[in-house]
């Protein structure tokens, strides 16, 4: 399978009935170029947060293992819809299930992790001359119940499947034309990126941007698996996210600006100041699938102190209610959170070898007058918590301070 190419079309892609048709004539265009294709499509536009909804109509706690049998439906829909459309195109093509292409995964529902592949049912059908369509973000467990793979996890399922078929690229369809240095739709003047870096590609995922996701750019790293992503409607040239380059670490200081918006703090007060308590704390949290993020613990003049921290937005009813177990069984104080904070985020490689970066980022966030209430660096990022309201007015002066704009 020399010719072969993993596609993933996101769900603006195949929102509708015509738009699900582009896609099928984009894709046989590549098999009349002798390519052998593995499409992974997601859910149909806003299918997938619909369903949501959907479930919180029913209970506002719906259990994880309902929630995957509900929202593995919707990649079904587009998925057989595509192959429909390719099959009216007179080519062969045949759809299958996270399941029936055998993605084995773990038992963490909504979040579940690949442990393996089984490429056969997919080699056979290829070898038949079918294109083989797969519904991304889903799998299942080894007690053959189904599983997803988070939010974006159609990503995850098309790199994972160019891993094990041995694609030479992963090719990611969007409604964006490649990597920008940041969203467009709030600095126009953002540039399209020719390359990136997996490290920051990462990092970039992991702090706001939303083309791609964060666990999809691990697996592409660690098994070198170029990925391009370009616009589903269009054919310009895109952004090629790739291994580090010497050249690359010579460019820019700053390659992007990240924001997101879908994050909450929370605060546990009056907290004994003691050996041991964050790591009880942060146990049960990780124990309940739930990532968290900054941590901040205020300086302990009184022998109690209070604990900040952030966590996902989907994951905030879940980190209360085990947050405040916790503070009663420590004797801590109240709990409180809040929901109306967002992230402003810089990502480069530059920053390994250049000093300064972090004084002109709060620099250009104080000319603004917007207050700063939590930090966090990597050796690639740095990350502040601000309000809510003041987040596209950072992104723009932060975009402006590093030169990021259209030459």
């Amino acid at each position: 399978m020399k010719k072969l190419i993993v596609q993933k079309y996101g769900g603006t892609s195949v929102a509708n009935p015509e738009m699900i048709k582009n896609v099928a004539r984009r894709i046989v265009a590549y098999r009349d170029k002798g390519f052998e294709l593995v499409v992974v499509v997601s859910a149909p536009g806003d299918t997938t947060d619909e369903l949501i909804e959907l479930a919180h109509q029913i209970t506002p706690y719906p259990q994880e293992r309902e929630m995957d049998m509900l929202l593995s439906t919707g990649e079904q829909i587009s998925c057989a819809l595509l192959a429909m459309a390719i099959q009216k195109l007179g080519y062969k093509a045949i759809s299958f299930t996270g399941l029936q292409v055998g993605i084995l995964t773990d038992s963490t529902h909504t979040k579940a992790r690949i442990i393996n592949i089984d490429t056969r049912r997919i080699i056979e059908e290829l070898n038949k001359g079918n294109i083989v369509i797969v519904a991304g973000f889903q799998g299942v467990s080894q007690n053959q119940d189904i599983t997803t793979l988070g939010r974006g996890g159609s990503d995850l399922s098309a790199v994972a499947l160019a891993k094990v078929l041995g694609a030479k690229l992963c090719e990611i369809y969007t409604d964006v034309e490649g990597i920008y240095t940041t969203d467009p739709r709030i600095v126009p003047e953002a540039r399209k990126l020719k390359k990136i870096s997996y490290d920051e590609m990462l990092e970039m995922a992991s702090l706001g941007a939303q083309v791609m996701q964060a666990r999809s750019i691990e697996l592409a790293k660690k098994f070198d698996i170029p990925i391009y992503v370009r616009s589903a409607f269009n054919n310009r040239r895109g952004t090629y996210i790739v291994k580090e380059e010497k050249k690359m670490l010579e460019g820019p200081v700053i390659s992007a600006v990240t924001l997101s918006r879908n994050e909450a703090k929370l605060t546990i007060c009056d907290v004994p100041d003691r050996p041991g308590i964050a790591a009880n704390l942060f146990t049960e949290i990780a124990s309940g699938g739930i990532n968290v993020d900054m941590i901040v613990q205020n300086v302990s003049h009184t022998g109690r102190t209070d604990i900040s921290f952030t966590v996902l937005k989907p994951d905030l009813r879940k980190t209360l209610k085990i947050t405040k177990k916790v503070a009663r069984e420590i004797d801590a104080g109240e709990v409180i959170y809040d929901e109306d904070i967002a992230r402003v985020s810089i990502v480069g490689v530059g920053m390994k070898s250049h000093p300064g970066v972090a004084s002109l980022m709060f620099s250009a966030l104080a000319r603004h007058k917007i207050n700063i209430e939590m930090i966090s660096t990597s050796e690639i990022s740095i990350s502040c918590v601000i309000r809510k309201k003041f987040v596209e007015e950072a992104v723009r002066a932060l975009h402006e301070a590093f030169k990021l704009g259209k030459k």
